[in-house]
């Protein structure tokens, strides 16, 4: 089964079949010849970093998958420096996925800050990441922070556009920016264009304002964001990367993989010039 061509910047992250494992993913990409992917931490962890690893190399190198990028939640609970080691084992662990499946960046929220004041949050931040971007520099793999719904404290402290924008000048590292956690942000274009070098993906899903619970995502088009402006603000500012569809909650989940993921895709191709 395929269906209608996505435009090559169109990317579907594995949060979009987020109740498939791996194998799953990987069937369902191939079943609707989508090659443009972002990958996830938590799913190769779950089915085995050797084994996954090599299952997402092996449909790189055989079908010419394209992992844009390879995703994960906040990697550090940031009050508690006695779990710093093994959290940032786990990141370089992750960095050794994204370099076997050549991933294009390596994308995480901030972790928790607890009852860290931000501006503590931040240093602690700072102090524990080091390393992993020391080694992620190293081996020339991207590394973005995430910014999320100010709902989603237990994933990381920043929930603007504009505060992860500084805080990945900070640490000199890129920025995911996530559609549906800042589309009503005071003036966005302006934070659009004055940070597009340090923009390095963008999820993109749709809202229904009026909804009360997080996270509960809509096709493109299906909610009240203005995705067409934003997308275009984006171009115009002179953003190159993918626009990577990341579409969970119960409405997907109500509608199924195999008909939202696609809509979605054709939705998103539609926007494109």
């Amino acid at each position: 089964m395929t269906d209608a061509a996505a435009h090559p910047r169109v990317c579907v992250s594995a949060i979009s079949t987020f109740r498939f494992d791996l194998a799953q993913d990987l069937d369902f990409w191939a079943r609707h010849g989508i090659d443009c992917v972002g990958a996830s931490v938590a799913k190769l962890d779950a089915f085995g970093w050797e084994r996954g690893t090599s299952l997402v190399a092996e449909a790189v190198r055989g079908r010419g998958l394209r992992v844009a990028n390879l995703i994960g939640l906040g990697p550090f609970a940031l009050a508690d420096r006695s779990g710093w080691p093994v959290q940032r084992e786990r990141l370089l662990r992750s960095l050794d996925a994204a370099a076997a499946v050549g991933a294009e960046c390596m994308v995480f929220t901030t972790g928790p800050a607890g009852r860290l004041a931000w501006e503590a949050a931040a240093d602690a931040l700072e102090e524990a990441i080091a390393p992993v971007l020391v080694e992620a520099a190293a081996r020339e793999i991207p590394f973005a922070l995430e910014h999320t719904n100010s709902l989603r404290v237990d994933v990381g402290f920043v929930h603007t556009l504009h505060d992860v924008v500084d805080l990945a000048r900070r640490l000199d590292a890129g920025v995911c920016m996530e559609v549906n956690a800042c589309w009503a942000e005071r003036d966005l274009s302006r934070t659009i264009r004055e940070s597009i070098d340090v923009i390095r993906l963008v999820q993109v899903s749709d809202f229904a304002v009026g909804t009360l619970s997080t996270p509960n995502r809509l096709v493109p088009g299906d909610g009240d964001i203005p995705i067409e402006r934003i997308v275009h603000e984006l171009i115009d500012a002179g953003y190159t990367g993918v626009f990577d569809l990341e579409l969970i909650g119960p409405r997907i989940d109500e509608e199924g993989y195999e008909s939202a993921v696609p809509r979605a895709i054709a939705a998103l191709t539609a926007l494109l010039p």
